[in-house]
């Protein structure tokens, strides 16, 4: 309001949704000044005007014009207020001055957001990680803990100048160190788990029991961070489970002869756990980052869990004595391209999450589960069952409404 401190006590008042204010400013406040001289009848007092909008905005404007003009334009500005009467009427909330000249070229002006611009970011995330997942089940020979191995080790090796850039350390704030060993611990898991997954069983059913992870979010999410869950959160639950019921199809329930499965029915059900476990280890995931919230510098996270995951898994598969050398040409070609896919899709996720809503962009993350069946049939010549159909529009469901639910509450809240 610096810019109005000048402003003297005549002023023009229209109360609808838009106000208007004019000072007259003197620019003298001597006795002898040239106002006490001047002829009656004229008024040589430029008028500054204030315009107080419902929205927050104000202006405040130096007019070197006559006074005519000025009844003019607080006419149009009463006129402007009646046209918008039918608009909802709110108080005008504290309000800036600023003059209202043309913007300097010089002034730094905020630029405009280009719509979309988060989905777009959270649709690259997804296409990228789906892309790594077509790409471990093409890779023939290799274990998952391995190709999870060697992917952290690339990723490590990409993320540790970013972090010196950055200037942010390695180990983070030292209270927080345990807590982000166990992201990376829990987050590597998850990894593992889906890799695995996907080369024991078709890669739209891995897919799509991975994809349930923010059902287990939200539940986990009240157990540890006392949030609140619903009678929604328990449906969205239920749908799951029985999504991930209808692509198992354990033989209790659908007998032993299972149509449509790939290789031995017992490969289907490691499957199925591990895609289960993936899905927990990735909600487990999501409460810890939530938690840690903006206390750690995103790219501290993924090298605790580049570093974890690469040294549980040298661990691993050194105790499975699963080594082997990749095939010489494609396959270490696409070992190293699943670990560049990697960082580009957690380093999309993360600006998508900056400008976007959390709904709309796990809204978008259903894009993974129709390109896994797309795949899965150009790629695979597999043709998906009407069970793991079934099973893949409940979790889509739950997972969606889980997503929307979300997203309403946080734009009433706002």
């Amino acid at each position: 309001m610096a810019d109005c401190n000048h402003c003297t006590h005549e002023r023009a008042l229209s109360v609808e949704d838009d106000v208007t204010v004019a000072f007259y400013k003197d620019d003298s406040h001597d006795k002898n000044s040239a106002y006490d001289r001047q002829e009656p009848g004229t008024n040589d007092r430029a008028p500054e005007r204030i315009h107080l909008r419902s929205k927050g905005r104000a202006s405040c404007e130096y007019d070197e014009e006559e006074e005519d003009d000025d009844d003019e334009q607080l006419e149009g500005a009463r006129g402007n207020s009646l046209e918008s009467s039918g608009e909802e009427k709110t108080s005008c909330p504290p309000a800036f001055c600023v003059r209202n000249k043309s913007p300097s070229p010089e002034g730094p002006e905020k630029p405009n957001r280009c719509p979309g611009l988060g989905l777009f970011y959270a649709f690259l995330s997804t296409v990228f990680f789906s892309i790594i997942t077509l790409l471990v089940k093409t890779i023939e020979g290799i274990h998952a803990i391995e190709i999870s191995a060697i992917r952290c080790f690339f990723q490590m090796l990409f993320v540790a100048p970013v972090i010196i850039y950055h200037k942010t350390g390695f180990l983070g704030p030292r209270d927080k160190r345990l807590v982000l060993m166990l992201r990376g611990f829990l987050g590597s898991n998850a990894m593992i788990l889906l890799f695995y997954a996907v080369q024991l069983m078709p890669l739209a059913d891995a897919t799509v029991i991975t994809f349930s992870n923010p059902v287990f979010t939200s539940l986990l999410a009240w157990i540890f961070l006392k949030e609140k869950c619903t009678i929604w959160d328990c449906v969205f639950t239920v749908f799951t489970l029985t999504g991930v019921i209808l692509i198992a199809r354990p033989p209790f329930l659908f007998g032993e002869n299972v149509h449509g499965i790939e290789g031995d029915y017992t490969n289907h059900i490691k499957g199925t756990f591990a895609a289960f476990g993936g899905a927990i280890g990735a909600a487990c995931t999501f409460v810890i980052l939530r938690k840690l919230g903006k206390s750690v510098h995103y790219y501290v996270s993924v090298w605790y869990y580049a570093v974890i995951g690469l040294i549980e898994c040298i661990i691993t598969v050194s105790v499975l004595g699963e080594w082997k050398i990749p095939f010489c040409g494609r396959d270490r070609w696409l070992l190293m391209l699943i670990a560049i896919l990697g960082i580009a899709g957690q380093t999309f996720l993360i600006k998508a999450l900056q400008v976007e809503k959390a709904g709309p962009v796990a809204l978008m993350k259903t894009v993974d589960v129709v390109l896994a069946f797309i795949y899965q049939f150009i790629f695979f010549s597999r043709a998906p069952t009407w069970w793991s159909l079934g099973g893949a529009l409940c979790i889509a469901v739950s997972t969606s409404g889980v997503a929307i639910r979300k997203w309403y509450n946080s734009s009433c809240r706002n």
